[in-house]
């Protein structure tokens, strides 16, 4: 992972982590609203729910050792360990992350099996078949070499374990390249989110049975979670965000300006919400 772009997901992250979790909580990712996105539910709950949903889809009943590769302030990390009774091991680009992770694992008295540590998904510091579970849950976008990150998440799964990945995706291109158009919503967004660029889920698939994946499943739930960016638009004008945001600085503040971004990309169908497991 280059220098800039390291710097740059790590200062995003550092600045806007615990301005997130006051306003929505430990999960910073999506929330799942039913197959169509029609089911009103609390916010939170969604995010649990999409861990469930996603869990529920690949079939996975048991791990022992889990890898959750961009793992946030720890939120599906201990939630995984609580649900697996495992042993769970978090990594991220942010101190900031690594940090309040550890203490949120203690407040829940998981310390003692759930550890998180600053590292770079391209090169983890694992050896090779560590993990029987490899869970990456949004953090595949921000990989700059998409073949590489999965390449390690393959090195370090053990055989017969189970790799899950959940990402943001540009539609399919095999019938219609993207437009001009296209090409600069999403310049926008990879501008806003220290994104070097998305793939489609097809590619991503590809990418999986050149590295020998077993049992490959994809399937596209942007109807599911869509709803999602239009709560975290009406809750960024409460007055709590609005005053953290000042504080947070110009980056986090460019982001919830930009919200609408991901929102209308869902709507055009340019955004796509991924998923992809597989076993080793």
């Amino acid at each position: 992972m280059s220098a800039t772009l390291y710097q740059q997901i790590q200062q995003f992250y550092d600045a806007s982590s615990s301005l997130w979790e006051q306003i929505w909580g430990e999960h910073m990712h999506h929330g799942y609203y039913g197959v169509d996105g029609t089911e009103k539910k609390d916010r939170r709950q969604a995010q649990i729910d999409l861990i469930e949903e996603v869990i529920k889809w690949t079939g996975v009943q048991q791990a022992e050792n889990i890898l959750d590769v961009g793992c946030g302030i720890g939120g599906s990390s201990l939630y995984l360990a609580g649900k697996f009774n495992a042993r769970t091991t978090g990594i991220t680009l942010s101190p900031v992350q690594a940090a309040r992770a550890t203490e949120r694992a203690s407040e829940f008295g998981l310390s003692a099996r759930s550890h998180f540590q600053v590292a770079d998904a391209q090169a983890m510091p694992f050896t090779d078949n560590s993990f029987d579970l490899v869970w990456s849950l949004e953090s595949g976008e921000h990989m700059p070499d998409k073949s590489k990150f999965m390449q390690e998440c393959y090195r370090v799964l053990k055989p017969g374990g189970t790799l899950i990945m959940v990402t943001w995706c540009h539609r399919p291109i095999d019938n219609l390249p993207l437009t001009i158009d296209e090409e600069k919503h999403l310049a926008e967004i990879y501008r806003v989110y220290c994104l070097p660029y998305v793939i489609s889920l097809p590619q991503y698939e590809v990418i999986a049975r050149e590295l020998g994946l077993q049992n490959i499943r994809t399937a596209d739930w942007s109807k599911a979670v869509a709803p999602f960016w239009n709560f975290v638009i009406d809750s960024a004008f409460s007055p709590m965000a609005i005053w953290g945001l000042l504080c947070s600085g110009w980056g986090t503040i460019q982001a919830a300006l930009s919200l609408g971004l991901m929102s209308r990309g869902y709507e055009r169908g340019l955004i796509r919400f991924g998923l992809l497991c597989g076993n080793k």
